[in-house]
This record gives structure tokens, sequence and C-alpha cells, in this order.
């Protein structure tokens, strides 16, 4: 369990004196743990605490939700780098200068003018939790613009100007109202149906000792599922740097972990990635460097830099959880060679028992330095190796070193791992491997949507979802499966950037922009729901069925053109009939008006409507303008499916077991008659039935097989996924 900071982006007031505090431990040299931030489109943090702005997560597994609370503990945590002061202030600036009321704050702001009468700070002589508490909550106070520029309180202007003129303050704020207006800007994007232009994230991020040409970059998936829209966002993300700089990117799969991984998963990510258009410079796999990890396993062992543990797995996670060395921590180097080289490498039953763990620091407050395993022993056969291999180096250890011997100069990944970045230059450095650059970005999370490849194989295995290409997956074959495009999934993860905030993300976002691609291009047909489907018989239609061309695109003339059959018997929703009044006028699209005469019902469903034909009425003037289909032999009967997500909760918290959270139905299917234009569609194909919505087809027509078409979301406020 590591840290983040959760703030609520529509608080009443934002909240800035965690925000700060968290980014002063962040931006410290002499800490080796950076918190990460994420937005939640939410007045609050916490489904527990009303108006919590703030909750903070602690290695620990507390949330702190009271900004007090997180002040003090990050206080505690890192004295050096923000000493407390004194909490009084900090409670009475919580508590008093979030007002917007100036009558009622004018008496106690004069009580703090009149405190730093003398004083530099809030509380002793350096910058204090206490200064950051009461700086934080006046620049969120919208009242305070105008209290300092005047000047009315000389003493306050005065402090909080020197504060400003530290300029981590300031910088803060202004990123952080930077992101806020972001997830803001994004969430009115997806309501209005991406009607607006989409953001384009800054890419401008100062990448350390990048020169052109000279930029290596890498993406290492694991080969045990399949890629997910994460993946997708880290492989373009090192496409573009990589390509920005003129330099190469490496496509490594990190192959260490033989129970999990199949060479399935293996070419479905290559196949994934082409569809996404990246294509690495070169594929390697973390197994080709087996022998050379295996002699630097044994230099850090001869060292004394490593040793070799057999402490049973429950206890030694104890152990390290409480900072306490392991029995085996003092082996001599003879004995853990002859373990690793002996009963490791031949997998005897000793060497199962034990793992290799790195000797850095077991009282560490950053837990991933404390003494990590860096090989374990594994008997299932390797795809690629077969069964030379009975031990195998963990991710934590590989990733360093093959980074660095494959000549990448700058790792990009999610900021999910850096607490494990000074494990990472801890190996780098222990065996005097060349430095690599890490830069950490922030990364997407949905809404009710889990991302991890476990829980997403537990789904599979338990028969929830056929295979890792359903439509409920966020999978990218999932995801393109229920009808994104390429164009669109790559402009969504531009849109994202390479930012190190973590914003949890509505599915309607993504699918806003997928809409806005499909909508100029895809043809418009007609389906009806079949179930009490309505024939309107037409007086003075047309007795033998008329075949004409009309346009696929009313908007677009180079989608081409579609037969529409007109004849005297069309079927309507039952829905639409349940509205109909006799003697209206109503308009059946792309035809013209007619009168309705009769409608014949039982009960209260409509059985059938007689009508007239009126075509030199006029549509403006009419309140139904309705869907229909011919009722010839040509129509085709298909099945639609929408879909919902697989959890009921929008974010599962550290310690919520998902399991409790499954919807109890996903799938929901329904028939109806499609036009005969359906027959030509293949699948794959992107359509809309009009006034229905859009549909990708799944199962194209074919003689005895109905056609199954799945509803693709068009990013509106309350739509699935």
């Amino acid at each position: 369990m590591s840290f983040i900071l959760s703030v609520a982006a529509k608080a009443a007031a934002v909240a800035y004196p965690a925000l700060i505090a968290t980014l002063f431990v962040n931006a410290a040299d002499a800490v080796d743990v950076s918190i990460p931030i994420e937005f939640v489109d939410d007045k609050t943090v916490s489904t527990e605490v009303k108006d919590a702005s703030a909750q903070l997560t602690t290695p620990e597994g507390s949330k702190l939700t009271a900004q007090a609370e997180i002040l003090a503990y990050l206080s505690e945590k890192f004295p050096t780098v923000l000493p407390l002061g004194s909490s009084e202030w900090i409670q009475f600036a919580l508590d008093k200068f979030y007002i917007k009321n100036f009558k009622e704050l004018s008496t106690d702001l004069e009580k703090l003018d009149s405190h730093l009468n003398f004083r530099s700070f809030i509380s002793g002589f350096q910058i204090s939790a206490a200064d950051v508490a009461v700086w934080g909550v006046l620049r969120a106070n919208p009242l305070m613009g105008s209290v300092l520029k005047n000047g009315v309180y000389a003493n306050i202007s005065r402090w909080y100007a020197l504060l400003v003129a530290d300029g981590r303050f300031d910088a803060v704020v202004d990123t952080m109202i930077k992101d806020v207006n972001e997830l803001r800007k994004q969430a009115k994007l997806a309501k209005s149906g991406g009607k607006k232009e989409s953001h384009k994230a800054s890419f401008e991020i100062d990448l350390p000792e990048a020169e052109m040409g000279k930029v290596v970059t890498r993406f290492p998936p694991e080969p045990s599922g399949y890629l997910h829209i994460g993946h997708a966002k880290a492989a373009i993300l090192n496409e573009y740097f990589a390509h920005q700089y003129k330099g190469k990117l490496i496509i490594r799969f990190d192959d260490t972990n033989p129970t999990k991984e199949k060479e399935e998963f293996q070419n479905s990510i290559i196949e994934d990635l082409a569809l996404l258009g990246i294509k690495g410079d070169v594929i390697t796999y973390s197994s080709d460097y087996f022998d050379k990890m295996y002699e630097l396993a044994v230099q850090l062992i001869k060292e004394g830099k490593a040793y070799c543990d057999d402490t049973p797995l429950e206890q030694m996670r104890a152990e390290r959880m409480d900072g306490i060395a392991s029995q085996r921590r003092e082996r001599t180097v003879e004995e853990n060679l002859k373990i690793f080289n002996e009963e490791m490498m031949n997998g005897t039953e000793e060497g199962l028992k034990n793992c290799v763990r790195a000797k850095i620091d077991y009282k560490q407050p950053n837990k991933a330095l404390r003494d990590p395993v860096i090989y374990r022993c594994n008997l299932t056969p390797h795809h690629r190796t077969g069964t030379k291999w009975k031990m195998y180096p963990t991710y934590d250890f590989c990733v360093p070193v093959v980074d660095s011997l494959e000549g990448v100069t700058h790792a990009l990944r999610t900021n999910e791992y850096r607490d494990r970045n000074p494990q990472y230059e801890w190996i780098l450095n222990a065996l005097n491997l060349r430095k690599v650059h890490i830069w950490d970005f922030g990364r997407i999370n949905f809404v009710r949507t889990l991302l991890s490849k476990r829980k997403l194989q537990w789904f599979v295995d338990k028969k929830y979802v056929p295979n890792w290409d359903d439509p409920r997956f966020p999978t990218v074959r999932g995801v393109r499966r229920r009808g994104m495009t390429v164009e669109g999934l790559r402009n969504f993860i531009i849109s994202q950037g390479p930012s190190r905030n973590i914003i949890n993300l509505d599915w309607s976002l993504i699918w806003a922009m997928n809409k806005k691609i499909i909508d100029p291009v895809c043809p418009r047909y007609t389906a009806v729901d079949s179930i009490n489907a309505v024939p309107i018989k037409l007086v003075d239609g047309p007795a033998t069925p008329i075949t004409e061309q009309k346009p696929k695109h009313k908007k677009n003339a180079d989608v081409g053109t579609k037969p529409v059959i007109y004849y005297n018997t069309v079927l309507i929703d039952q829905a639409d009939a349940a509205t109909i009044e006799d003697n209206e006028e109503i308009t059946l699209m792309d035809w013209g008006n007619v009168i309705v005469k009769k409608i014949n019902k039982k009960d209260d469903l409509v059985e059938s409507i007689e009508a007239v034909l009126h075509l030199e009425g006029d549509f403006k003037k009419t309140s139904k303008k309705l869907t229909w289909i011919a009722d010839t032999e040509d129509k085709v009967e298909v099945e639609l499916v929408d879909f919902d997500h697989l959890i009921t909760k929008d974010k599962l918290e550290e310690g919520d077991n998902f399991e409790d959270f499954i919807t109890p139905e996903t799938e929901f299917r329904s028939k109806a008659y499609a036009d005969l234009n359906i027959k030509t569609l293949k699948k794959g194909d992107i359509i809309q039935f009009e006034r229905k919505g859009y549909y990708s087809v799944d199962t194209p027509y074919a003689k005895g097989q109905t056609p199954v078409l799945f509803t693709i979301p068009d990013g509106k406020q309350g739509s699935k996924k």
C-alpha cells in the first residue's frame, strides 16, 4: 500500500493546504517518496465523509479526510520538509478563513494581522504547515484578492507576498487550478456529447538530459493478459517521445513469470499495438537476458548486497511491514552462493523454499527498499526458454537491468511505481550499470472499471465474460469490439498527455470523442423494435413495394446511397404508436406526412393504425417525426445488445473486495426489425439506427444467422460504458 492524495474538483473550496503540503513533499530532494495526486470529479472524495474536499491514503492504510489531520501526518512523517508549526493556527485557518462574508471574516483577519506584526512566519523562523494552512485557505477565498491588493491588512499582505516569493506556493496553486479546470472542461465536453473541441494536453515536459537523436524509450508489457487502455496510454506516450526526439522505441516483453504468461497474450499484444499504429524499432524479450541477469545476481551475492532467504512468506511480509531484519540476512556469501547456484538453480525442495533478496535497508520508511525480492523459483516451463531455468528474476530487478543493458535513456511509466523508483536506482548503482532517467505519468482510471489483469482474468475464469475481448472489458480489443475507433482511442490518450496527476474519468468522455469520429461518416439505417411492432396501413400507399435510392448520410454524400422500400404497410415502434392520437398528422421520416384515421387498441397496446398519405403536408408543423420500415420480406430481424459496467462502485477503495461489487446484470438483449441494408454489413462496421443510436456489427448477416449489433455509447451522461 502506498500514498495517494485525492482531491474533490467540485468542492466548494479547493483543498489548497493539503495540495501544497503534498507538493512540498514531492519537490523535496531529501525525500525518496512521491505522493500521487488524483482529482475526483465530485464535491467530495469520500462516500462516508460529507463535504470531504481531500483524502490522504497512507501506506499504513489510514484515510485522512480532515485537512488538519493531513497536514499533521505529513509534518510527522517529513518534519525536515514541512515542520508542523502551530496546530492551533492550522485549525483556526480551516475554521475561519473559508468564510465568504467579509463582515464575519474581518474580525479574524485582524487577529491574524496582529499576530504577524513582528513575525515573518506564523510559527517559528521558517515556513511550516501553519503557513501552508493559512496561506492555502486565504488563497482559496475569492474575497482575499481585493483585500490583499488594497493593503487593508499590511502585515498579512507582507507575509502573503513573502510566501509568494518562495515560488512554490503560487506555482502549486496555478498548476492545481489548471488541472481542476481541465477536469471540469472534460466533464463538460462529455456532457455535451463532444460538441466542443477536446483538450489537447501539453507534451512540453522536461525530459532530463534528452538529446535529439539519442532518446531511447521502451514499452515493456508482461504477456499475461490482453492490452488494456492503461497499457495503450503507456505505449502511445513512449512512442510519442521516441519520435519527438527522433530516437528509438523498444517493445520488450517482460516475460519473467511463466505461471501467468502465454504466447497467446504475447501475439495479441503485438497485434493490438499494430492496430494502434505503434511499431517499435525492435521487439525484444526479458528472457533474452536471463543469463546476464543470473550473472548480475551472483555478483550482488558475492559483494554482500543480496542474500537467500527461506523465511515463510507471511512471516517475511510481516517483518518487512514492521521493519524487522530477516534471520537469514547475515548468511555468509558462500552459503548464499551454494543455495542460489545449486538449490534454486535446480529447483530442489530446498531451493523452492528460498528467494533472493537485495540487502538494502530493512528499516527504510519507503517499504520498497526493505530488502525486496529479486529472484524466486518457479518450476512452470517458460513459453520461450522451456525448462532451462527453474528460477526467474522479479520485475523490479529485471526492468532496471534490462533498461540499462538495452540502452534505454528514459523510462516512462505510471506513477504507481513512484515509491519503487529509489529501488530501481539502487539496483543500477549497486551493479554499476548505466543510469536511466525515469519519468512518471498519471495512470488512466475509469469509474466502475477494473484494470488489474489478475481481476480481469478472474472474470474470464468465472465465466462472467467469454474472453478478454468482451465489450465490457477495458481491453483494446474489448472497446474496439464495442465500437471504439482507433482514431478515437488515440485522440483520447493524446488528450490526457503525460501529466503526473491521476484523474478518475467517466467513460462518457472517451465515447464522446469517439462520436466525433464516427458521426460524420457512419451510414444511417432504420430499425424498429420487433416486440409489439405496430403496422400502419396506408390506405393510398403503393400496393406493390417501390424501391428508391436515398443518401446513407444526409450531410455527407461521400458515404453513398442506399435502397429504401416504400409500401402501403409500414412498421413503427410500439412506444411511438402509444403517443399518437386519432386524426393527428405525423411525419414518416424520409417519406412525408400522413394523417391518422384510426387507432386499433387492445387495452393499452396499440395493435394497428390506419392512415392516409399527406405528402404535401409541412413536416415542420408536426410534433412527431417517426422512423419506420416497410413491412416486406426484405426486412431483417436483428439482435441489439447493450451493456452495463461489471462493477457497481465508481472507485474501489484500498481494502475493498471487488467481488462484493459485481453488477448483477450487465448484458441487455432486444430484438428488432432492420431494413434490408443490414445484409451488406461486415463484422466491425459502424452504423447509426436513426433515433436509436450508434451500433457496431458483431455478427454479420448470413443465411440462418441472426445479425447481432452492439450499442456504441455516444458520450451523453447517463449512457452505459
